[in-house]
């Protein structure tokens, strides 16, 4: 039987792994995806905001030749000490349900049953974008992930949203030939985007080279447009493509299967737990990273979310830190 069971093979899944592995405990790593499988999916080439140290899990250096790395470091840089450690991680298998209490937990997925004596869940938020709620936002042309411009060489693409993810995408498409619409619910790019993206947000949508629609709402996509309600009225604006990066937030309904309760005072619904150990209501059931936060997915990040790995370590191993 396993000491620890840790859902989610992301930085902060490893970390946990790391601590609790070097404190003599017997530890894997169950994921549904690829390691680190949120990075997977992160744009390509795309720039950390932080720099390589706040970024470092287990001791081990992160090298790079650049200030602030890129998502192809840091998938080498996570591969390597999950090897390097050895670490037991099961990758391409889904956690349906727990059950059981602590010290005789049963994680059962869909490839079998894993005894464990404790749970931690670092499974982040990447996964489930927020929906638009409108017809027409399941249309084959319309994501919640951006990629790379390459594609929209020429073409008319829709960009919906007014932070960071939306800036970079409007940004890097238009630089490679898009003819890009923004779109914003509010009345101005928000405050929130990076100091240094802003302003060329800004600049580019006043010479002309991005459209801006703020105080915008969208009412229908279609195979060829997306229909808008401006504070002028109801516009058609042409598209080929359509990125509606509105953000994205944890999978409630596996958090509640696991036993998970939210916090029934936090409009974020981020988990009850301990702070100085980061167990939840339900004893042996542990949550770490950006999770923590609920669907306010802002109150943790890589560079806070390792200390939870040490916090958990330590109560399991019944140090105090």
């Amino acid at each position: 039987m396993l000491d620890v069971l840790i859902i989610g093979a992301g930085p902060v899944g490893l970390a946990c792994a790391l601590e609790t592995q070097r404190r003599g405990l017997k530890v894997a790593i169950i994921e549904k995806g690829a390691l680190v499988n949120s990075l997977v999916g992160y744009p390509t080439n795309m720039e950390f905001f932080s720099t390589p140290e706040l970024l470092e899990i287990g001791g081990y250096p992160f090298p790079t030749a650049h200030y602030k790395p890129l998502r192809e470091d840091a998938l080498d840089y996570y591969q390597r000490v999950a090897r390097d450690e050895k670490l037991d991680i099961r990758l391409h298998e889904k956690v349906l349900s727990l059950s059981g209490e602590q010290g005789n937990f049963i994680i059962s997925t869909n490839k079998g049953e894993i005894p464990t004596r404790n749970v931690v869940v670092a499974t982040g938020f990447y996964d489930l974008p927020n929906p638009l709620g409108v017809p027409g936002e399941d249309l084959s042309h319309v994501s919640h992930y951006y990629k790379e411009p390459y594609q929209h060489v020429m073409q008319n693409v829709v960009v919906i949203g007014a932070k960071n993810s939306s800036a970079k995408a409007a940004l890097q498409m238009t630089r490679a030939g898009a003819k890009v619409t923004l779109l914003v619910r509010g009345a101005a790019i928000s405050d929130s985007v990076k100091y240094w993206i802003r302003p060329d947000l800004v600049n580019r949508i006043a010479e002309g080279r991005i459209t801006a629609h703020f105080n915008t709402t969208i009412t229908t996509i279609t195979p060829e447009a997306v229909e808008v309600l401006t504070p002028e009225g109801p516009l058609t604006i042409p598209t080929d493509f359509v990125y509606a990066l509105t953000g994205y937030h944890p999978d409630e309904a596996l958090l509640g299967r696991l036993g998970v309760e939210p916090d029934p005072a936090d409009e974020a619904r981020a988990p009850l737990f301990d702070p100085a150990t980061h167990q939840t209501t339900r004893p042996g059931l542990f949550v770490a990273g950006t999770v923590c936060g609920g669907r306010a997915t802002s109150r943790w990040f890589i560079e806070n979310g390792r200390h939870h790995a040490q916090l958990i370590a330590a109560h399991l191993a019944g140090v105090t830190v």
